[in-house]
């Protein structure tokens, strides 16, 4: 005969199973106590572990919009800077208006008539 766990070598008669020990009534109700506390436990931690995991990836969202927010800010800032320096160009007169206004000026003598007028 094999014994309890499916071992050739071992049978029940050989004295190692023994059904003798007999648990009170008390025995089981500590024991079943015991197991309610550390179900309890469990469920406990395992609601603190739901907890700081939502808690996490809201931090984690948080880091991700301040990190975007302050990305687009940088950018921004750097557009801002480009643009204001694209506006300084812009009030620049361009090569062609300068050419204008130069042909302008060398028709225009110092008492601000034109060589035009002279004639």
């Amino acid at each position: 005969m094999s014994g309890p766990n499916g071992d050739p070598n071992i049978s029940s008669e050989d004295g190692i199973i023994n059904d003798d020990d007999e648990f009170g009534e008390e025995e089981y109700a500590a024991i079943n106590s015991m197991l309610d506390q550390i179900n309890s436990y469990l469920d406990d931690l395992e609601e603190r572990n739901d907890t700081l995991n939502g808690k996490l990836h809201e931090l984690l969202e948080s880091n991700r919009q301040a990190r975007l927010d302050f990305r687009a800010e940088l950018l921004g800032s750097t557009t801002q800077e480009e643009h204001h320096a694209v506006e300084q160009e812009s009030s620049l007169p361009s090569k062609p208006d300068q050419l204008e206004e130069n042909k302008w000026q060398d028709q225009t003598d110092v008492k601000g008539k034109t060589h035009d007028d002279e004639g």
